[in-house]
């Protein structure tokens, strides 16, 4: 008999502290989700190697691994939204984990009913992005696969680019030679408006034009119109 998969949304959690784990994943599974618990990045990384989780939560402060750099790597190599969970409140810290390519931070203490709504906000966005039929894009001599996090050129250079980083391309690639507001990126990208919103994309912005060859001062896809917003001034064809 071929055994029945679990159709729940899969959730891997990574803290070193029994409680908050166990208060994690109490309250999504409660919520419908299903769960995995690690204490140790090693262990997490070792299980990522055979599962494909739907979300990550991850803290910072691990005993055998800089959870920054985890992070980077996750956003690199993993289709999962990350979401990091951190005692570490200062502004910079939460720029720093998004800039490196988390979708969310939530500082502790935190309810779990917070985590699981954010949680929930962050599949329901995933969902309406795989749910639309194209997902490979041809524009300026560049072919992005989101569903594979890759840029390949004409030259058959290929590059990655994260989870993050594709939230912004496809947002500039569905809309060219149109202006994108920051409040209008906030709305469509999710996340709290603010400073730590601001940076974050300017260097996802910055990332992807170094990507994609752009000469820094003078890029001739994503331009910065100051004090409005951006526009992608390419031809984009789907499919």
């Amino acid at each position: 008999m071929t055994p029945v998969r679990d159709a729940r949304p899969h959730v891997a959690i990574l803290d070193d502290e029994p409680e908050i784990r166990r208060m994690l994943a109490d309250a999504l599974e409660e919520a419908g989700f299903r769960t995995s618990t690690f204490s140790r990045a090693t262990e997490f990384e070792a299980a990522l190697k055979r599962t494909a989780p739907d979300v990550c939560l991850v803290d910072l402060g691990l005993p055998d691994r800089d959870g920054l750099a985890l992070v980077h790597r996750l956003a690199l190599e993993s289709g999962a939204a990350i979401i990091i969970i951190s005692g570490r409140a200062q502004v910079q810290d939460r720029v720093t984990g998004l800039e490196l390519g988390a979708d969310d931070y939530i500082i502790k203490p935190f309810d779990p009913a917070e985590v699981v709504a954010r949680i929930r906000a962050r599949l329901r966005k995933g969902r309406s992005d795989t749910d639309r039929i194209a997902t490979v894009a041809h524009f300026a001599g560049w072919t992005a696969h989101f569903d594979r996090y890759l840029l390949a050129s004409e030259a058959g250079e290929e590059v990655t680019f994260s989870h993050a980083e594709g939230e912004v391309l496809r947002l500039f690639l569905e809309s060219p030679k149109r202006l994108i507001s920051r409040t209008q990126m906030q709305e469509i990208l999710g996340g709290a408006a603010g400073e730590s919103f601001d940076r974050a994309m300017d260097v996802r912005i910055s990332r992807l034009r170094t990507k994609l060859g752009e000469d820094p001062k003078n890029p001739r896809l994503i331009k910065t119109i100051y004090g409005a917003g951006y526009i992608f001034l390419g031809d984009v064809r789907w499919g």
